[in-house]
C-alpha cells in the first residue's frame, strides 16, 4: 500500500514538473513573439520609405493575426464599440431606424415604432444623402453608426431623397435611448385560435423577460393551448440569455447546455432553474439557415428533451462561444473561448476552423455519431440543428429570387406608397397590384438571364468564333426570342408569390413590423404546417415518440 502511494506521488510530481516545463516554454515563446512583433512594428514605422499611420498599421497587424483564427474572433475598435454595446446591453442612443444598402444607395429599410425617426416622418425607402452636412454613400456606409448613434438628447440632421418628391427633405432628429426588442411580435395567430405565435429576433439581456411578460399578458386574454416559437433568421446573442430563454420552455432542473473550453476537462453544465411558463403546452420551434448560435442552443435543448417539434430547414451550425474582453482606449476583443454541446452531448458546429491547432481550415465537420433525445429519438451532431420535420419556404423560381435580390419589390412598394399614401392598400385587389407591378417592372432596368439564355449566349459566342454560319445563328436568335416569352409566362406563374411579397412590403410601410410579420404569416408554408401538426395530437405525439 505504501509502495502504491509512493509511486502515485512520484507520477503526480512528474506530471506537475512536465506541465510546469510546458507552461514555461509556452510563455517564453509568447514573450519572444511579442518582442519580435513590437520590433517589426517599430522598425517599419520609423524606416519605411513612405510615412505610415501608426494606428492603421497596428490595426492591420491585429486583423492579420486574428484572420488566422475563426471569423468570430475579432478586435473591436472605437468605431465598432457602440455596436458591441448594443449586443451586450440591448439599447443605444439613436433615432430608431434600421439602415442598409439597396441598389448601392444608403436606404432606410425599417423603423422602430415610437422613436424619433418614425414620429417625425422618416419613411422606409428614404435614401440618406447627408448626415450633419457629411455626404453619405456606399463608401462610408460602414461608418454610419458613428454618424447616427450618439448620446440621447443630442440632435442629428439628415438630408433625405424620397421617391416621388422633387426636392430633398431635411429632418432634424433628436437621439433617444432606443431599446432593442428581441420579441418583435407576439399574439394569438390565427386571431380566433388558442395558438400563440412568438417571433424572437435576438438575444440581448431582456429576451427572457420579454417572453415571460408576453405569455403572462396573453394568458389573461384566454387559454393557451399551443405555441409556435419562431427562431428563423435569429443570429443569436448572449449565452446566459439563451439559457434564460430555454428555461421558459424546458422543465426545471433539466440540462440546457454544456460548455467546454480548450481544456476539455473543464466542462460547465447549465441547468434550468425555473418552471416553464407554459407547462407542457404543445410547442413547435421554427428554424432555418439563419438560425444561429444562441438560437441553436434553445432549439437544441427543446429538441433533445423532446419538449417540442423543431420544424423548417437545417440551422446555421455555430457551436462556438465568444467572450468579450475589454481593452484600453475604448476597445475590446471578442474571442472564441469555448465550444458548447446540447443536452444529448452533440456539437452542432458546421465549419471546422482548426486542425490540431496547427493549420486552420474552412471545412465542414462530419459527425456520424447518433445521439439520443430523452424519448430515444435519433439526432445528429455537426452541420446545425436538423429539423424533426423538414419544410422549405423558398420559391423554386430563379426569376423570382432575382427580383428579391435586386430589391424590385422593395423599390416598387416605396414608389407605390409614396405616390398613393392616402389609399387603403388592404382593399386593393391582387390583380390590381400584380398589373401595376408588371407595368413598373417594364419601366425599370431589371436584367434577368435565365439558364437557357446563358447557354444560348454561350453557343452564340462559339458560333461566331468557329463560323457556324448565318443559318445556325438565325436559329439561335429565334430561340433567344422564345426565352423572352418564357420569362413573361414565368412571371405570370409566380403571381401568387409576387403579390404576397408586395403586400408584405406595403404592410410594413402602413403598420410597421407588426403589419409586415402578420402579412407574412398569411402565406407562410412553414407556419401553416406547424399549425396542422399542433392541431393533430396523434401526429404531434408520434413525431416526439410520446406514449399515450
Amino acid at each position: 500500500m505504501n509502495r502504491f502511494i509512493k509511486i502515485s506521488f512520484t507520477l503526480l510530481l512528474l506530471s506537475s514538473i512536465i506541465f510546469a516545463e510546458n507552461d514555461k516554454d509556452f510563455y517564453f515563446k509568447m514573450s519572444r513573439s511579442i518582442d519580435i512583433f513590437g520590433r517589426v512594428y517599430k522598425e517599419v514605422n520609423q524606416n519605411y520609405v513612405d510615412a505610415l499611420n501608426p494606428e492603421e498599421f497596428i490595426l492591420a497587424g491585429i486583423k492579420g493575426m486574428l484572420s488566422s483564427l475563426d471569423p468570430y474572433t475579432i478586435f473591436v475598435d472605437e468605431s465598432l464599440q457602440k455596436d458591441m454595446d448594443v449586443i451586450t446591453k440591448g439599447k443605444y442612443g439613436g433615432i430608431g431606424a434600421t439602415i442598409g444598402l439597396r441598389n448601392e444607395k444608403v436606404t432606410v429599410v425599417d423603423l422602430i415604432e415610437g422613436y424619433s425617426a418614425q414620429r417625425q416622418g422618416i419613411r422606409i425607402g428614404d435614401v440618406i444623402k447627408e448626415i450633419d452636412g457629411l455626404k453619405i454613400d456606399k463608401d462610408n456606409y460602414k461608418d454610419l453608426s458613428l454618424f447616427i448613434k450618439g448620446e440621447p438628447g443630442t440632435e442629428v440632421s439628415m438630408l433625405i431623397d424620397r421617391d416621388g418628391n422633387d426636392d430633398e427633405i431635411v429632418f432634424n432628429l433628436v437621439r433617444e435611448e432606443v431599446e432593442i426588442k428581441n420579441l418583435t411580435y407576439y399574439g394569438f395567430v390565427p386571431e380566433e385560435s388558442n395558438n400563440v405565435y412568438l417571433k424572437l429576433s435576438g438575444f440581448t439581456r431582456t429576451a427572457g423577460d420579454e417572453i415571460k411578460r408576453a405569455i403572462s399578458e396573453l394568458k389573461k386574454q384566454k387559454e393557451i393551448k399551443s405555441l409556435v416559437l419562431d427562431l428563423r433568421g435569429n443570429p443569436g446573442g448572449l449565452l446566459d440569455v439563451a439559457i434564460d430563454v430555454a428555461e421558459k420552455f424546458v422543465k426545471k432542473n433539466q440540462l440546457v447546455v454544456s460548455v467546454a473550453n480548450r481544456d476539455s476537462f473543464d466542462v460547465k453544465e447549465y441547468y434550468s432553474k425555473e418552471e416553464p411558463i407554459v407547462g407542457d403546452t404543445k410547442l413547435v420551434v421554427l428554424v432555418d439557415k439563419g438560425t444561429a448560435s444562441a438560437s441553436e442552443i434553445v432549439a437544441g435543448a427543446i429538441q433533445d428533451h423532446d419538449r417540442g417539434i423543431v420544424l423548417g430547414t437545417r440551422s446555421f451550425g455555430k457551436g462556438l462561444v465568444q467572450t468579450v474582453i475589454p481593452l484600453s482606449h475604448n476597445t475590446s476583443l471578442k474571442i472564441t473561448t469555448a465550444k458548447y454541446f446540447t443536452p444529448s452531448g452533440r456539437s452542432i458546429q458546421k465549419i471546422n476552423y482548426s486542425n490540431k491547432n496547427k493549420v486552420f481550415e474552412n471545412t465542414t465537420i462530419i459527425d456520424s455519431t447518433k445521439y439520443s433525445t430523452d424519448n430515444s429519438r435519433v439526432v445528429r451532431g455537426a452541420g446545425g440543428i436538423e429539423p424533426d420535420t423538414v419544410v422549405t419556404n423558398e420559391v423554386d423560381c430563379e426569376q423570382f429570387k432575382d427580383l428579391v435580390a435586386q430589391g424590385m419589390f422593395f423599390k416598387f412598394a416605396t414608389k407605390y406608397f409614396n405616390a398613393n399614401d392616402s389609399i387603403n392598400f388592404s382593399e386593393l385587389s391582387d390583380e390590381k397590384l400584380f398589373t401595376d407591378f408588371k407595368q413598373y417592372l417594364g419601366n425599370q432596368d431589371f436584367k434577368y438571364k435565365s439558364k437557357p439564355e446563358k447557354l444560348l449566349a454561350e453557343l452564340k459566342k462559339i458560333s461566331d468564333k468557329d463560323n457556324y454560319g448565318e443559318q445556325f445563328n438565325s436559329t439561335l436568335d429565334e430561340l433567344l426570342k422564345k426565352t423572352e416569352t418564357f420569362k413573361q409566362k414565368e412571371i405570370e406563374l409566380q403571381k401568387e408569390f409576387i403579390v404576397a411579397e408586395i403586400k408584405k412590403e406595403l404592410a410594413g410601410r402602413t403598420d410597421g413590423r407588426d403589419g409586415r410579420i402578420k402579412e407574412y404569416l398569411n402565406t407562410d408554408k412553414q407556419f401553416d404546417i406547424a399549425l396542422e401538426i399542433l392541431q393533430n395530437e396523434e401526429l404531434y405525439n408520434r413525431i416526439l415518440k410520446i406514449s399515450e
